[in-house]
């Protein structure tokens, strides 16, 4: 695998003075640096109205943040499930390197996560003041010494969520008992009752707070996330006699290797809990209930698209909007019934591609878009060198700070993303590559074929093709830190 090392060249003078610098008075005497925003959204995927993912997506306010800078179009995350995705882009660090790959991972067993600065405590480090608030980390794994404040609290990362009237669940799931998040339906409350409406509009008070230090803000939606109780509005937005369904074919799954269904369904016979990918979707289509679900999360889709319009007009109200960076992107993807699967936790393109915005002053361009292949691995890199700080040695993503100056520059590096160990998908600038632990394999374009219906890994003449992607293969596979 090649990997990319960056070091900020100094003179040996300057590095010696450095030593004898107070971090606070090295600060104060540099230019003034800008302030960063960062927005992380829980599960949300391409369903939004500057990208292609739903024809029906209502996102005003995304397609606001489109129109202020720079749209990826083929950003995806760094693993498919919520841990192990965010300990990643707030690490710096892949899946593959720290061997954190699922919900159950407590990052700060692993060895190789804890040995670095995770990117809001990097900040801190360089003289930011940090606040944050909501989902940041995964619910329960939170960095606390990478925040002078956080809201509600570190006990309380996120407030409860409001549940509609009536007996629950309201389609009739009976998975996860008690605990179960598998269920939509609207609730009677006003946006500002919401968590996440409770979430934005602290935010929206805080941006306007004075400061006398350069601000490293952050924020994580709990919505669109499962269960899909939000206000009734929302759901009015997409009625159901209207709503349309991801075009599927039939068999679509005849092509795909078994190490792919082991990995993301249900088999007969098997003891795993009913609460996975195609146990959910059967249960949807045994009950006529699919309609139900794609309104459910449009719906939720277009609320988080809202409390986010409430951040935004907070951001403007400030000031400050034209020296503050702004990053605001997905976790990673959802099925809604895509290759009969539900949920996220497979390396298909439904699981794996995120919305993601930037908006640097003086540095995008507004409205521009780019078709390049990136990750939110990316994102600790970039608002580094946004910031002006040095990229920590230990990053693995790349800068897109060359995107965004010229989101058409030359760029032939796919990205990875991570399932589980040794199980990874490439994602070039074309092709769509997955290799699996058992040495079977899946191969698309996504191009010309963009609901990835055709497994191509057997066409001789793609080898060249194939054989490229899996090049970028990680060379160091970690063991899931639950085995160790």
């Amino acid at each position: 695998m090649r990997k990319i090392f960056r070091h900020v060249a100094l003179p040996v003078t300057a590095l010696i003075a450095l030593l004898f610098v107070p971090p606070g008075l090295l600060l104060a005497q540099t230019p003034e640096r800008p302030d960063i925003l960062f927005i992380v959204i829980d599960d949300m995927n391409d369903w939004i109205s500057p990208l292609d993912g739903h024809p029906q997506a209502k996102t005003p306010n995304m397609e606001r943040l489109a129109e202020r800078g720079l749209l990826f179009t083929n950003a995806h995350a760094p693993a498919v499930v919520c841990n192990a995705t965010r300990t990643a882009f707030l690490t710096g660090l892949r899946t593959s390197t720290t061997g954190v790959y699922f919900n159950q991972n407590d990052w700060e067993e692993s060895p190789v996560a804890t040995s670095v600065r995770t990117l809001p405590g990097y900040f801190m480090d360089s003289g930011y003041r940090t606040i944050g608030g909501g989902k940041i980390f995964h619910t329960g794994h939170n960095d606390r010494t990478a925040w002078n404040e956080y809201f509600p609290s570190f006990d309380q990362e996120r407030f409860p969520d409001l549940n509609p009237d009536g007996e629950l669940p309201l389609n009739g799931a009976s998975f996860g008992g008690r605990n179960n998040t598998f269920d939509w339906g609207p609730i009677n409350a006003y946006d500002s009752e919401t968590g996440d409406g409770q979430l934005a509009d602290w935010m929206a008070e805080h941006l306007n707070e004075p400061t006398d230090m350069p601000r490293f803000d952050a924020m994580g939606f709990r919505r669109p996330h499962q269960p899909w109780y939000v206000p009734q509005k929302y759901f009015d937005m997409h009625p159901i006699e209207q709503i349309e369904l991801p075009p599927i074919i039939e068999n679509d799954l005849g092509d795909v290797p078994d190490a792919a269904l082991r990995g993301n369904f249900v088999t007969e016979g098997s003891s795993v809990s009913g609460q996975t990918n195609m146990a959910l979707h059967q249960f949807v289509l045994a009950t006529d209930q699919w309609h139900e679900a794609v309104q459910g999360n449009l719906a939720s889709i277009s609320y988080v698209d809202a409390m986010l319009g409430r951040v935004l007009d907070g951001l403007d109200a400030s000031g400050r909007a034209d020296s503050t960076i702004l990053v605001v992107f997905g976790d990673h993807g959802f099925h809604v019934g895509e290759k009969s699967s539900y949920a996220k936790k497979t390396l298909w393109r439904e699981s794996t591609r995120v919305a993601m915005f930037i908006v640097a002053p003086g540095v995008t361009q507004a409205g521009t878009r780019t078709d390049i292949p990136v990750n939110l691995l990316d994102i600790y890199p970039t608002l580094a060198e946004l910031a002006g700080l040095p990229i920590p040695e230990h990053v693995e993503g790349t800068s897109l700070l060359p995107l965004l100056k010229k989101p058409d520059t030359d760029w032939h590096q796919p990205t990875i993303i991570t399932n589980g160990y040794r199980n990874h998908a490439i994602i070039g600038d074309r092709y769509h590559y997955v290799s699996w632990s058992d040495g079977s394999e899946e191969l698309y374009d996504y191009i010309e074929d963009p609901h990835e219906f055709y497994n191509l890994a057997n066409n001789p003449q793609l080898s060249n093709i194939k054989s490229e992607l899996a090049s970028w293969l990680p060379d160091d596979n970690a063991p899931d830190i639950r085995s160790r």
